[in-house]
């Protein structure tokens, strides 16, 4: 068997995913942009998008500039693995960011149209929306897959590629911290004075903060996701091909995660053309459909793959329980988020009784948010690794076992193309809203783009929740493979330091480990802190700006007078450039610091820290704040009140605070575990090397 094959079919399968991006770029571009007004509306948003992501990829450039150069000669000349690292790192940053600005410059352009296409009926705006979406889910899996499988056939060398990952993960931080800061504390500040001071509706052209508040959308849900899932599926496969390396004599355990990956892609683009609906009733269900088509289909794809290539059987029950977990992570996290639950309903009714008792209740949410997830992710971590166990093909039955979990976390991430599809269709109807809003189109229309948006929030939590469960799966392997990478090395110049000359033991009764465990532990609490504080700032800017406005600007609340948009778009963008700078230095020297300060074992036990207190914590805000925000909006549909009453006021306020748990920090935990892990391997062998 030819395992080139194999490799030219996932780098040919990145091809036609992008390919078919285009395709559907090219079908949403060539719809109607309505009426003077709606396309000046869209151009404001886009251009503040745009505005955004070329500030920030500026200040980016030069951070990765710095870092590039610094690892081409920390990492080694010989072979010129440090410069071979380097560029991998340069690559996966470039096609990290690339990913998020082509799906953001699609959805900055299908928003006008999905709202022109709402005039149309339901079933027309939802086509759009979930077209242009499927440019940035398609986008991400062709780029990643294709830079994955370049490099590796580039270098043959996985521990080459783990540079790619790092440039990934370095890009998606960023992208998460920046576009979170920035669409949360727009959306922080129009709420705050257009909703509860002013008393004007969300999305009132009115609200010096609505075009920034759009714009905020996209940077955040659609650049910010994109780079977060392409960083995630990066990741996830070289951490599944890092296994493959360890544990395996045979090449065709590297090559499988990238034909999973391969396979998946065909699964997502015949899913695409599943989602269709004429009921408002069913939106869910016919983005649902689309899913569970590509689910299908990619079992099915993925036992072809595992008999032509001749493996295991037990490969691929791991692969149906990555694809059950999805489904779980999916189910459980709408329960949590959607108005049609207790959850999100007893919030809302909380909210009868003042602004105290919804804040509590939205905590209390979260806090419990993270039972079942947790739970289904410990069953898939036992049940793939006992099926390994029973024997795939390893070295070892326990590398068999861990190789197994890394295969369940590839096909959760197999499924990128159509999740990502789902959440950049999010931010496309939220903007289709608000244009409809601002442009005075009919009653109709704007109840068409409600009904799409009001299922986008819950798209966007579901996305979330199915990010953060597969990076707890691939976590996982990244934190084998800096122990096997720690272990390597010991057994050619240390081996005294091993169990029986061989293994690396780690004791929880050391107390170097346990102060790494501790310290892991907090840096997502800090991490966190810190970007809260920073929306928390940038929104009291806004809140400043707006209020100036609505003084110093007369006939504003008549509507005789334009507010300044752009005023409030470039203090938002300045605002989130610094803002991110601070979270993200302690992201990337936190386990330099830890690692050659403590030893390396003090630096495994920070990535067991950082792995489990990032992931509670991020399904507990995450979660948390969907169902605050919907518990809003369950409110405004008449319930409790309706809009305007104190119920609503309170249910505003709590919004608020779930803005950044859901949207900023919630998110960004994801990348911060991820570049933490990635630095871990890259440092392994030096660091271990000061120690012994």
């Amino acid at each position: 068997m030819d395992l080139f094959l194999f490799e030219a079919l996932a780098f040919v399968a990145g091809g036609i995913a992008l390919a078919m991006a285009g395709v559907y770029a090219m079908l949403v571009l060539s719809l109607p942009t309505g009426t003077k007004k709606m396309r000046e509306i869209s151009k404001a948003i886009r251009e503040g998008a745009m505005a955004y992501l070329k500030r920030q990829y500026m200040w980016v450039a030069i951070i990765a500039v710095i870092i590039a150069a610094i690892m081409a000669v920390a990492l080694g000349l010989d072979n010129l693995k440090g410069a071979k690292i380097a560029l991998g790192f340069a690559v996966g940053a470039t096609l990290s960011a690339l990913a998020g600005f082509i799906g953001m410059s699609i959805s900055t352009r299908a928003n006008v149209r999905c709202a022109q296409a709402a005039k149309k009926g339901l079933n027309s705006a939802l086509t759009v929306a979930v077209r242009g979406g499927a440019v940035t889910g398609l986008c991400v899996v062709g780029l990643a897959l294709m830079g994955v499988t370049g490099f590796y056939l580039l270098y043959k060398d996985v521990n080459l590629v783990i540079g790619f990952a790092f440039g990934a993960s370095l890009i998606s931080l960023f992208a998460r911290l920046g576009g979170g800061i920035y669409t949360k504390a727009a959306d922080v500040g129009a709420d705050l004075v257009g909703k509860i001071e002013a008393g004007i509706p969300e999305d009132d052209p009115r609200n010096p903060a609505v075009i920034a508040d759009n714009v905020g959308d996209n940077v955040g849900d659609c650049a910010g996701m994109g780079a977060d899932l392409f960083e995630t599926y990066v990741v996830t496969a070289i951490g599944a091909m890092l296994l493959g390396t360890f544990f395996f004599k045979d090449e065709k355990f590297i090559i499988f995660p990238l034909a999973l990956g391969a396979m998946a892609i065909f699964a997502s683009i015949v899913g695409t053309f599943f989602v269709r609906t004429s009921s408002v009733k069913n939106i869910m269900n016919a983005l649902y459909t689309g899913v569970a088509v590509s689910a299908i289909i990619s079992l099915v794809l993925f036992a072809v793959v595992i008999y032509v290539m001749d493996l295991s059987w037990n490969l691929y029950w791991p692969a149906i329980i990555g694809i059950i977990i999805t489904t779980l992570m999916i189910v459980i996290t709408e329960y949590y988020t959607a108005t049609k639950y207790s959850p999100v309903q007893d919030i809302a009714e909380s909210s009868k009784t003042g602004t105290g008792t919804n804040i509590i209740a939205g905590l209390a949410v979260g806090l419990q948010s993270t039972f079942f997830p947790v739970i289904v992710i410990c069953v898939g971590i036992l049940s793939t690794y006992w099926i390994g166990m029973r024997g795939v093909g390893a070295i070892t039955d326990v590398g068999g076992g861990l190789y197994c979990i890394a295969i369940a976390a590839m096909a959760m991430l197999s499924m990128t193309g159509m999740i990502v599809t789902l959440d950049s269709y999010g931010p496309i109807t939220d903007n289709a809203g608000g244009i409809a809003e601002m442009a005075g189109l009919p009653e109709d229309v704007r109840e068409t783009t409600d009904a799409l948006d009001a299922v986008g929030n819950t798209t966007k939590a579901v996305t979330k929740g199915y990010a953060i469960g597969s990076a707890a799966l691939g976590a996982l392997a990244l934190f084998v493979g800096y122990t096997q990478e720690v272990q390597g090395y010991l057994v050619q110049h240390a081996p005294q330091l091993l169990e029986n000359g061989t293994t690396l033991m780690l004791r929880i009764d050391s107390p170097v480990i346990l102060v790494g465990i501790f310290i892991g532990a907090l840096l997502p609490f800090i991490f966190s802190a810190l970007t809260m504080k920073a929306v928390g700032r940038a929104a009291f800017s806004i809140v400043e700006e707006v209020r100036r406005q609505f003084k110093e600007i007369p006939g504003i609340m008549e509507g005789k007078a334009k507010p300044d948009y752009a005023k409030c778009v470039d203090i938002v963008t300045a605002a989130a450039q610094k803002e991110m700078v601070l979270p993200a230095f302690i992201a990337v020297i936190a386990p330099l610091i830890v690692g050659f300060g403590l030893g390396y074992e003090a630096l495994a036990g920070l990535l067991i820290g950082v792995i489990v207190s990032g992931l509670l914590l991020a399904i507990m805000m995450t979660t948390g704040g969907a169902a605050w925000d919907n518990g809003k909006k369950y409110i405004e549909r008449g319930n409790y009140g309706g809009k305007g009453s104190p119920a609503h006021a309170a249910a505003v306020v709590g919004d608020t605070v779930g803005d950044p748990f859901k949207d900023t920090s919630g998110p960004a935990l994801n990348p911060l575990i991820k570049v933490i892990n990635t630095i871990a391997i890259l440092f392994a062998v030096l660091i271990t090397s000061m120690w012994i």
